[in-house]
């Protein structure tokens, strides 16, 4: 018995996967934190898009 529960906190099966799911939730906060860092200029720029495109075609 007290070996079954030594081997819960010593097995390393699940421990890449752990890792790779730290890893992506990491990259999701980062990718995240830049776009509400660079929200104002992004739009300016699809803003900007948009308008060039709307001013091509005046009949819509």
């Amino acid at each position: 018995m007290l070996n079954k529960i030594k081997g819960l906190f010593i097995e390393e099966k699940g421990q890449g996967m752990t890792e790779y799911g730290l890893i992506l939730g990491l990259i999701s906060v980062a990718v995240i934190g830049v776009l509400v860092l660079f929200a104002p200029e992004l739009t300016g720029i699809f803003q900007e898009v948009l308008d060039k495109l709307s001013g091509a075609n005046p009949a819509v």
